[in-house]
């Protein structure tokens, strides 16, 4: 384990005025996207996008506004108040940086997997066919809807009917658990929690999704603009994905993208292909980083 970063020949300086730039511009950036969310969070106004986004991933707004330049970095300063509010950060000698020393060790195997699994990812042929129907699976044939707060665009009968005429073809394990049951076995799949890394494909709209929580999972360690840019992403991803679905998204200002007919699954296959272009140089960087952290961190 490294003792003090500021010895370390490739660790980098960023200057104080271009880092309190960067930090500001940061915070400014979540500001804009959160403030109205939260504004009408604290008037209890639902929203299924951004709910989603922070209470499944369970990262607090508060925590993506706390800016991090990542393991590697010195921050010299002058104004010890102006300095990132995070309990890694150290300080030496007007020097400030993230200390790798005070990297939890118990966390470097589950560090390995993700690098493991993001990889297999990464190098695995994107699929494109399934037009988001892992929605329509998880209300299959149930009178209790996820959402039950928003209207359907089917009713009961005629929903499953289309159900059963699509195939479902889900690769991520974390959207099929949330089939009912009568659907699971629909699936073409056999997906588990232990074959996760090996049934991820780019091509998934929640594994771009995801990329916001491998991201998360390693603040403060890896640059919160990295971070930020995934949760980006997982917007995007997440309107899509309740546009795609069985509710009825308009009184939200969200169209449906009709997957229950030919140009609704071209309209999906296209915004697809589109979050899978985005998703991969973000997935790239976040292997990198981790492999640069598991350099810093491992003995």
């Amino acid at each position: 384990m490294l003792t003090d970063i500021t010895d370390i020949q490739n660790s980098i300086t960023i200057p104080e005025s271009k880092w309190l730039t960067e930090k500001e511009a940061h915070e400014d950036r979540v500001d804009e996207l959160l403030n109205d969310y939260l504004a009408a969070r604290s008037r209890q106004e639902k929203n299924p996008v951004m709910d989603f986004l922070f209470e499944y991933y369970a990262f607090r707004p508060s925590n993506l506004r706390k800016w991090s330049p990542g393991i590697g970095v010195n921050l010299p300063f002058s104004d010890f108040d102006k300095l990132p509010e995070i309990s890694e950060i150290t300080t030496n000698d007007g020097i400030a940086f993230v200390d790798p020393n005070l990297f939890p060790e118990k966390r470097i195997s589950s560090l390995k997997w993700m690098l493991t699994m993001l990889k297999n990812t990464q190098q695995s042929r994107p699929s494109f066919g399934c037009f988001g129907m892992h929605e329509w699976a998880m209300v299959y044939k149930t009178d209790r809807p996820r959402h039950d707060q928003l209207p359907m665009r089917m009713e009961p009968d005629e929903l499953a009917e289309f159900v059963e005429s699509r195939p479902l073809l889900c690769t991520h394990f974390d959207a099929f658990r949330f089939f009912t049951n009568p659907a699971k076995p629909m699936n073409k799949f056999e997906l588990s929690r232990e074959r996760f890394h090996e049934t991820e494909q780019p091509g998934c709209i929640h594994s771009n999704m995801d990329l916001y929580k491998w991201a998360f999972k390693m603040h403060p360690w890896i640059p919160s603009s990295l971070i930020l840019e995934a949760f980006e992403l997982a917007i995007e991803a997440r309107y899509i994905d309740m546009q795609a679905s069985p509710y009825d998204m308009r009184e939200q200002g969200m169209e449906p993208i009709k997957i229950e007919t030919d140009f609704g699954r071209r309209e999906y296959k296209q915004k697809q292909e589109m979050i899978f272009e985005k998703g991969l140089p973000i997935r790239a960087r976040i292997i990198e980083h981790i492999q640069n952290l598991l350099t810093w961190v491992e003995e």
